[in-house]
């Protein structure tokens, strides 16, 4: 076991995995984070806490993690390359291993341009694949990027994102590959409503036998109405949403309820992909909708 995680444990011992997503607050309210841990406790193997997603000013993925841990969850802290530097990285690598978290998840991060604080500068130090690659050097070869020894390293799983919906599909796989060889033991995708072109781009994961040296968490998200649908299929980067799903939602009489058929609908689908390796809920504030999604694909109780 590299980091000895409750994730770790289940993708290893090949259990159908899931995680989801939990958005830190945009304040210093702790109830808020413990409220949304309570919802997820038992239903998932571990929760992401997103790193100022969307570049919005939010409560720290590190202390919010600290906050689901003593709630009983384990969390996953997403760590952008937009905010920080090499040496704040590690250093907060080496903080969050120290407060008990033992799951990281390294991405690029949004662009300033679309939150709260558009003027501000960007970091970029080092990109996404360079932070696991960081990572992994401070875990196996117990040192930080300039050489000195780290005492005691951070056992940590070190995961990364993986976007099959973007063109080309071929540099896809190309960019998937290099996290892997980087160090990336587990990859969770982008949100999945195109389920031809993630079987194609699965397809030429398998091929690579890509599948079979990481774990790979395909994203979903339960959509909440058609105004969600349409933003998402015209405003965010990386997504795909098929007419088929806009206009299901749009003739729905419960948009909601028809949002959640479409995401159990996925995740079965998912579960006969061969080299998927578990979920990734992003209910994008509607984590009290996951409980019911995991019982409904027969994913409870959790391992």
């Amino acid at each position: 076991m590299k980091s000895g995680s409750n994730l770790e444990t289940v993708l290893t011992s090949g259990k159908f995995a899931i995680t989801a997503e939990l958005g830190p607050p945009k304040s210093a309210n702790k109830e808020f984070v413990i409220k949304r841990a309570q919802i997820l406790k038992n239903y998932v193997d571990a929760a992401n806490l997103t790193d100022n997603q969307t570049a919005i000013v939010r409560m720290s993925s590190i202390a919010a993690g600290r906050i689901i841990l003593d709630q009983g969850i384990e969390p996953v802290i997403q760590m952008t390359c937009r905010d920080r530097n090499r040496i704040a990285i590690q250093s907060d690598v080496l903080g969050a291993a120290a407060l008990g978290v033992k799951n990281i998840l390294c991405i690029t991060g949004d662009h300033q341009c679309f939150g709260n604080h558009p003027d501000s500068k960007n970091v970029f130090d080092i990109d996404s694949i360079q932070l696991v690659s960081l990572l992994k050097m401070m875990r196996d070869e117990q040192k930080v990027l300039g050489g000195d020894a780290i005492k005691t390293p951070p056992q940590i799983f070190i995961g990364a994102a993986a976007n099959p919906f973007a063109d080309p599909l071929e540099f896809r796989v190309i960019r998937l590959e290099k996290k892997i060889k980087a160090g990336a033991d587990f990859i969770q995708t982008q949100c999945i409503f195109d389920m031809n072109r993630f079987s194609e781009w699965m397809k030429m994961v398998e091929d690579k036998g890509l599948d079979k040296k990481t774990h790979i968490l395909a994203g979903v998200t339960p959509i909440k109405s058609y105004n969600m649908a349409k933003h998402m299929a015209e405003n965010v980067s990386g997504v795909s949403v098929p007419q088929e799903i806009l206009k299901r939602i749009e003739s729905a009489n419960d948009p909601k309820e028809e949002g959640i058929n479409i995401c159990i609908e996925t995740i079965e689908e998912l579960k006969k992909i061969k080299g998927v390796h578990g979920i990734h809920i992003m209910a994008v504030q509607w984590e009290e909708v996951v409980p019911e999604i995991v019982k409904m694909v027969g994913l409870f109780p959790r391992p």
